[in-house]
C-alpha cells in the first residue's frame, strides 16, 4: 500500500466556542479521487482548507505528502508549500487585468521561478487539456463563468500537477456551465492527479471519485466506494442527505440535524 499523500489524524478545528472539526481522521492516496459531501456547515470546506494551511487547526495532526503541517519545524515556507497544493474555490479570483495565459502564467514564474517560455509551454498545454487553448490571449470579462472556472483549474495545475482541492467548483453556475467544468474534472480524474473535492453534485460524485467521504458533526460519519452510498447507506443521517440530493434538493435546504 502507497504512503498516504493526505493524513488527518484525530484533527479539531474551533471558531471561539464552535466546533467545526472534531476528531478528524481520514487519509488520500496518490491517484485517488476523493469527495467531502454533508449538509451546510459540517466542516467539508474548512477540512479542504486545511490542507493547504489556509485554516490551522487547534488539535491533532495533517500530514502531506509525509510533512507535519499542523506543527511545521522553525522557517517553514508556507508559500512554496502552498504553490504545491493546487486548490479552486467556488469564486475564480482571476486577475481581470491579465490575459488569461497571463493568470496561469503568473505564479509559477513569480513563485516557482519557472522560466517564462517552460512557463508558457506549460500553460498553453494546460489551456489544452481544459479545452481552452483557443481562449489563451482572452480576458477573463470575457470568458463565461464555466470557462473561468476551467481557466482557474489549469492555474492551479500549473502550480501543482499531482494534486488539486476543488471546492464547490459549480456552486455558482448555471446547468450548462457545470456540465463544462464536471467535464473538465471527471477527464483529470483519469489523469493520475489526486484530487480531494468538496461537492454536493451527487451524479458526478459517483462517476468520478474512488470514495466518498460523509461528514457529519465535524467528523466522517460513512465512507466507501460510489456503490456504497448507493446501496449500502446505514448512517442515518447519511441515509436523508443521498435521498434529498436524489429528490433535487438544493445545498441550501440541506440542513440535517445530528
Amino acid at each position: 500500500m502507497p504512503q498516504p499523500i493526505i493524513e488527518f489524524e484525530n484533527v479539531y478545528k474551533f471558531f471561539g466556542s464552535h466546533t467545526i472539526l472534531s476528531d478528524l481522521n481520514f487519509q488520500v492516496y496518490p491517484g485517488e479521487v476523493v469527495v467531502l459531501m454533508g449538509a451546510s456547515g459540517c466542516g467539508k470546506s474548512t477540512a479542504l482548507k486545511c490542507i493547504n494551511g489556509l485554516e490551522m487547526v487547534q488539535q491533532g495532526s495533517i500530514r502531506v505528502r509525509g510533512k507535519e503541517i499542523t506543527a511545521p519545524p522553525k522557517g517553514f515556507d508556507w508559500n512554496r508549500f502552498r504553490s504545491s497544493v493546487g486548490i479552486v474555490f467556488q469564486q475564480y479570483n482571476l486577475f481581470p487585468h491579465l490575459t488569461v495565459l497571463q493568470n496561469i502564467t503568473l505564479g509559477p514564474i513569480q513563485v516557482k521561478k519557472t522560466p517564462p517560455k517552460e512557463a508558457i509551454e506549460t500553460a498553453l498545454m494546460l489551456l489544452a487539456q481544459v479545452g481552452l487553448e483557443n481562449k489563451a490571449y482572452r480576458y477573463p470579462n470575457n470568458l463565461s463563468g464555466g470557462e473561468k472556472q476551467r481557466v482557474a483549474i489549469a492555474r492551479a495545475l500549473a502550480m501543482s500537477t499531482d494534486l488539486l482541492l476543488l471546492d464547490e467548483p459549480t456552486s455558482a453556475l448555471d446547468p450548462m456551465m457545470t456540465a463544462e467544468v464536471l467535464q473538465t474534472i471527471h477527464d483529470l480524474a483519469h489523469n493520475g492527479i489526486t484530487l480531494v473535492i468538496v461537492t454536493h453534485e451527487v451524479n458526478f460524485a459517483y462517476r468520478v471519485s474512488d470514495r466518498i467521504l460523509f461528514m457529519a458533526d465535524g467528523q466522517i460519519q460513512e465512507a466507501g466506494p460510489p456503490e456504497h452510498f448507493q446501496y449500502h447507506l446505514t448512517h442515518p443521517l447519511a441515509k436523508r442527505y443521498f435521498a434529498m440530493l436524489q429528490e433535487g434538493f438544493s445545498q441550501e435546504d440541506l440542513i440535517l440535524d445530528s
